[in-house]
């Protein structure tokens, strides 16, 4: 009889549990949580990239030598020309004074030619003043023709002597532009034994010290102009398309987390990674702090626009979305359903405007969960 009893009190909690499972699961309202209007939203890209030089130089010697002297270091200022390092010059000195030598030994041989020359034209018309009297006085009977034959082949020869004296005058000459070639070199290249900054620079690394060996090309200093540090950014194609130059935008660097700056875009590259599928974006800092360190991370936000008035939604709470659309929950009548919808702006942090496709009086949900359904009953629990 307890038996008999039994098994219908089991069946009647069975049905019971059931029943209430179902009410809470198809009748009872939802608690949801809809998404609000915002007036003035910032819209901002987001960028990880590092501190950067414009115009950075990794100087040194065209000419190899031994470091004699450095003149500067880590972290010096110094102006355009200052002297940076020197090498030993001793040998090139002596070049030079041997080039010296040299052309002052071809100045004096080309004032010598030059001397022959001279007289060689004196002669040479001397010579044809002679030959032309001698002519004329064996054609009127006075002078023998042997004579005046004579006058003009010494003419002749004169003439000859004078060529290869104007020949040799031009070699001298040349060999003297040669020397004074030669020892402009030699001056020169003594000049390429100081180091001198090539523009107001600071010293961000000094790699050399005095009494190094050093072979042409080899780095001693490291300089940048401080007024082209910027920021070098990547940003993320799909987010970049809002950018300009122009932008304004605030850099917050690794090590001084609490104090962004502010900057401006002031270069967009042409060229994207291939690889990472980003953008890079190049920053000019507007009021900057201390001294730079380049290579330092920096988190970068580029506001590319306002809206004026936006609901806006996480990106959690939007099924398909693939840049410019997708399905969002909504309410209408007390009751979930699904709504395409376009959006005006992905913020920096997840979270999507919607401007338009949407009424404002229907809410949107932004809290989806798995039981969300069609036709469910739901209630609004907090804004």
């Amino acid at each position: 009889m307890k038996h008999r009893l039994l098994l219908p009190a089991l069946v009647l909690i069975l049905l019971g549990a059931v029943g209430a499972l179902a009410y809470g699961r198809l009748w009872r309202p939802l608690p949801v949580r809809i998404a609000g209007f915002e007036q003035d939203v910032p819209v901002r890209v987001f960028g990880l990239g590092t501190v950067e030089a414009q115009v950075l130089s990794r100087v040194a010697f065209e000419v190899s030598g031994t470091l004699a002297s450095v003149s500067a270091d880590h972290g010096d200022e110094v102006p355009a020309g200052a002297v940076l390092a020197a090498l030993n010059p001793a040998s090139q000195q002596a070049r030079v004074a041997r080039a010296e030598a040299t052309l002052q030994s071809a100045e004096a041989s080309m004032q010598r030619a030059e001397a022959q020359r001279e007289r060689a034209e004196v002669q040479h018309a001397q010579r044809l003043l002679t030959a032309r009297r001698r002519r004329e006085l064996a054609s009127r009977g006075v002078g023998t023709q042997e004579a005046a034959e004579l006058a003009e082949t010494e003419a002749s020869t004169a003439a000859a002597d004078l060529a290869v004296n104007r020949a040799d005058a031009a070699v001298a000459r040349a060999a003297m532009a040669d020397a004074r070639a030669n020892m402009l070199a030699e001056r020169t290249a003594l000049a390429k034994h100081t180091l001198t900054a090539p523009f107001a620079a600071l010293v961000i690394a000094r790699h050399k010290e005095p009494g190094t060996a050093l072979n042409p090309g080899e780095a001693v200093f490291t300089l940048i102009d401080p007024a082209t540090v910027w920021a070098l950014a990547y940003v993320d194609e799909g987010r970049a398309g809002g950018l300009a130059v122009g932008q304004p935008a605030l850099v917050t660097l690794r090590s001084r987390p609490d104090a962004p700056m502010r900057a401006e875009v002031v270069r967009i590259g042409l060229e994207a990674d291939r690889v990472t599928e980003e953008r890079r974006v190049y920053l000019r800092c507007r009021d900057c702090t201390g001294r730079p360190v380049l290579g330092e991370q920096a988190e970068v936000r580029i506001e590319t626009g306002r809206l004026p008035r936006a609901r806006i939604v996480p990106e959690t709470a939007v099924h398909g979305f693939d840049g410019a659309s997708g399905t969002v929950w909504v309410l209408r009548d007390g009751r979930l359903a699904r709504q395409a919808v376009r959006f005006a702006a992905r913020l920096a942090d997840a979270r999507l405007a919607i401007t338009d496709g949407l009424p404002d009086d229907v809410p949107v949900v932004t809290n989806p969960g798995p039981a969300f359904q069609e036709g469910r009953a739901a209630r609004v629990a907090a804004p």
